[in-house]
């Protein structure tokens, strides 16, 4: 019978707790998770993954991405492929999941619509 594993996020590098990386609190190549708080009027360029489905579920406060406001309980999924760019409209935390875990799959997108 196995014990009880435990990890603390404050330990974690931004966040991300489950992937192909160190440290994390439970490796897989098959899906990256991580929890993301964020104060109003961050905001992060617009990017786009080729390879992986990123999914944000916004658990508190209010996020602008790709042009759309998103609260509370909503959950937001890109396709490989589909730019977005994401700012922080009140306090929010969200937590990300992408599927799969790969490497590097994190593109600046520009206004052209060409993935660099």
């Amino acid at each position: 019978m196995g014990h009880v594993r435990t990890a603390r996020l404050d330990q974690m590098i931004k966040g991300w707790f489950v992937g192909a990386f160190e440290p994390t609190a439970y490796a897989s190549h098959d899906c990256e998770v991580g929890v993301k708080r964020y104060r109003a009027g961050e905001r992060e360029a617009a990017h786009v993954h080729k390879i992986a489905t990123e999914l944000t579920l916004v658990v508190s406060g209010r996020v602008r991405m790709s042009g759309r406001e998103f609260g509370p309980d909503d959950i937001v999924i890109l396709d490989p492929g589909m730019p977005t760019d994401f700012e922080v409209l009140e306090d929010a935390v969200t937590v990300i999941v992408k599927v799969p875990c790969v490497a590097g799959d994190k593109y600046p997108y520009h206004v052209s619509g060409d993935a660099a």
